[in-house]
């Protein structure tokens, strides 16, 4: 991977170590660092006198110049953002805001889109979901997924909190709530369609926005590409079956054949088309310079105005819902971010526990915590229509996702000191001491 931190000093209540000691400083924290390997300096002589160098020389290469490693440092400092990026929030305020006075004030237009469907799959928006996701398609190096492997323990984590903790939390946190808590003020009908909702969202780790997270926490974006990489693929092995066994417990109808026809049109067919343009330009020099030079950051600037127009489509279509339904919308946003915090926390100790460096633990606590949105509003309009309670559901997770997650954002950047004292580990006398 990448961008992997350097090697970081020892907290300062122990001995500095000399410049023996040095050498044995544990690379635990290193991604894809053999600590018996020997490096450029040291290749020529393999001479014990050029440890140290070796050790210095593997940190230089994990370490990439721009970026200040100052185990002083509590926090990050701030990366360079494009203007989409800078103003996030912003954009996406003002496509809800325009999305509810199109939907309210010129209701014929969702109607018109809405009767855009193939098999109750909405077109228009999986042409703005595939404008999403597919510069991220594009970037995916499957082949080099074995590299993981060398250092698994952010995939692992993050893979099993998005699959075997988080669908089943989001249907306890939901049923709590909407079951329970406030089953007298929402009914029956109410409460089952905003649980499944619920559960569509809770059931789809994010691989959509995560590159911009990553940005803003300087993340690993070798780690970043292989967790999307192994999410989608993951995604469209578990997904279906797994909303559609929390959906049963809850006596919920989910039909099968909309809910598979969804998970085609939204991740296989653009993960289908990324592997097959990026295989075919891969062959030649010229092509591959085409993709990574002008292909990608073309489609990285239109997938920022469709996610926008995603945004605004998506609030015209609970227009009505927005502006009448204020309480319910509370409701379910307590559940929703109950939810995005209990994970982030789960993930976040955890990274820590397991000494995964902030390049990648940062990132990997907001992979782990947020949800392809985008899909689970398309997933949710195609079964259950776009007026529903489940397509509200989900149209609230767009509403606490991007605020919620740049909050999230920030805490990680204040904290980095804490991974950074974790990953300092020096080793004396072959034990591990912090």
């Amino acid at each position: 991977m990448a961008d992997e931190p350097s090697v970081a000093r020892p907290r300062s209540s122990h001995r500095r170590p000399d410049s023996h000691d040095a050498s044995k400083t544990s690379l635990d924290c290193l991604v894809n660092v053999d600590p018996n390997a020997t490096f450029p300096a040291a290749a020529a002589t393999g001479n014990d006198d050029h440890h140290d160098d070796d050790v210095k020389n593997a940190a230089a290469l994990l370490s990439p110049p721009a970026q200040d490693r100052s185990a002083d440092t509590d926090e990050v400092a701030a990366p360079t953002l494009n203007i989409f990026q800078r103003f996030l929030t912003v954009w996406v305020l003002l496509a809800m805001v325009i999305g509810v006075l199109v939907g309210y004030y010129i209701p014929d237009v969702p109607k018109a889109l809405d009767k855009a469907t193939v098999a109750d799959v909405s077109i228009p928006i999986a042409v703005l979901l595939w404008g999403i996701i597919l510069p991220m398609m594009l970037q995916i190096d499957f082949a080099a997924l074995r590299n993981v492997l060398r250092l698994p323990k952010a995939i692992v984590l993050t893979t099993l909190v998005n699959y075997a903790i988080q669908p089943f939390t989001m249907y306890l946190l939901a049923w709590l709530f909407f079951k329970v808590i406030f089953a007298s003020y929402l009914g029956t009908t109410r409460a089952n369609e905003y649980l499944v909702g619920s559960l569509l969202l809770g059931g789809a780790p994010c691989t959509a926005m995560v590159f911009v997270w990553s940005t803003l926490m300087h993340g690993d974006a070798a780690y970043t590409l292989a967790q999307v990489a192994v999410n989608d693929l993951v995604l469209l092995v578990l997904y279906s079956p797994t909303v559609k066994l929390l959906a049963g417990t809850a006596d919920i109808p989910l039909p099968w054949a909309t809910l598979l026809a969804s998970v085609g049109f939204f991740v296989l067919i653009p993960l289908v088309l990324g592997v097959a343009i990026r295989a075919a330009l891969m062959h030649t020099a010229s092509g591959r310079t085409w993709l990574e030079t002008k292909l990608i950051p073309w489609l990285n600037s239109l997938s920022a105005v469709f996610l926008v127009l995603m945004v605004v489509l998506l609030f015209m279509t609970q227009a009505t819902a927005v502006t009448t339904k204020i309480i319910d919308i509370l409701v379910i946003a307590v559940p929703l971010t109950l939810q995005t915090v209990l994970i982030w926390g789960i993930t976040y100790a955890a990274a820590l526990w397991l000494r995964i460096p902030y390049e990648v633990a940062g990132p990997a606590t907001l992979i782990a915590c947020s949800n392809f949105f985008e899909m689970a509003v398309a997933v949710a309009v195609a079964l259950y229509g776009p007026a529903s309670g489940a397509a509200l559901a989900t149209v609230v997770g767009v509403l606490i996702e991007v605020p919620l997650m740049l909050a999230l954002v920030a805490v990680n950047n204040r904290t980095r000191g804490v991974f950074d004292r974790r990953c300092a580990v020096v080793v004396q006398d072959g034990e591990h001491v912090e």
